[in-house]
């Protein structure tokens, strides 16, 4: 199967664009700096900004699936990267016939998402951070939601909890809307979305993931992705030196 990855470069992209080829699939990377991705087999790499409408199109000519893993950092400024990405990204699907669309989303969209036990999350993460710090990009979640169900392709939106490192795929969850879980492995979000490209369960619907084999905690979440940041970074810099 062809598939092209939109957001090959962030951290679940790069999970899904490796579990892919692993797989044996070839594979598009569209990123705005897709030349950070070691060359592979079956690897085609594409320097594309998603706002540029012609250039997403190019990119899903001749793929059997598109996966999107757009995502931005945190931000109290106004996002559209999700909504206008997908808008691009189906616009050029139709141009060209493809059909199946993966995109990740987040738990956080779905208002009924309460993580059973989770109090501390409940009363105070959710409504500081989810709701405020990362509320604008939360919001444009919703709207690329809103378009995807809008579009008569086959698409299917995945909302994963807290996103944190992993090595390995476990014995995720899936459900429909999402899961009682607060936590997901990059590992298993990507490894779900992946799943979807075959898996007719969830055409036209949401899904969410959840990872319940791996014991998480805010605190060790925070460090995780402290620890995984600075690893990138110093991978980059790494890289940026070698080619300088």
């Amino acid at each position: 199967m062809r598939i092209t990855v939109f957001g090959a470069t962030g951290p679940t992209g790069r999970r899904v664009t490796a579990q892919a080829l692993d797989a044996g699939h070839e594979v598009t990377a569209v990123s705005r700096r897709a030349d950070a991705l070691a060359p592979r087999a079956g690897l085609t790499v594409a320097n594309v900004d998603v706002a540029n409408a012609d250039a997403v199109a190019a990119a899903v000519a001749g793929s059997d699936a598109v996966v999107s893993a757009l995502g931005v950092p945190p931000t109290r400024e106004r996002v559209t990267v999700y909504s206008d990405g997908v808008r691009n990204i189906l616009a050029g699907m139709e141009r060209h016939g493809v059909e199946r669309l993966v995109a990740v989303s987040s738990s956080v969209a779905d208002p009924n998402w309460r993580p059973t036990g989770e109090h501390f999350f409940n009363l105070v993460m959710d409504p500081l951070v989810n709701r405020k710090v990362a509320g604008t990009a939360h919001e444009d979640m919703r709207r690329m939601e809103a378009v995807l169900r809008a579009s008569r392709l086959d698409w299917t939106i995945v909302r994963p909890g807290g996103l944190f490192e992993h090595h390995e795929v476990t014995d995720y969850e899936l459900g429909e809307d999402s899961v009682d879980a607060l936590y997901t492995a990059r590992t298993d979000l990507a490894a779900a979305m992946l799943s979807q490209l075959r898996d007719g369960r969830f055409v036209r619907k949401a899904m969410g993931v959840g990872t319940r084999g791996v014991k998480m905690s805010i605190p060790k979440l925070i460090y995780r992705q402290a620890k995984a940041q600075r690893a990138e970074k110093a991978a980059a810099a790494q890289k940026a030196g070698v080619a300088g």
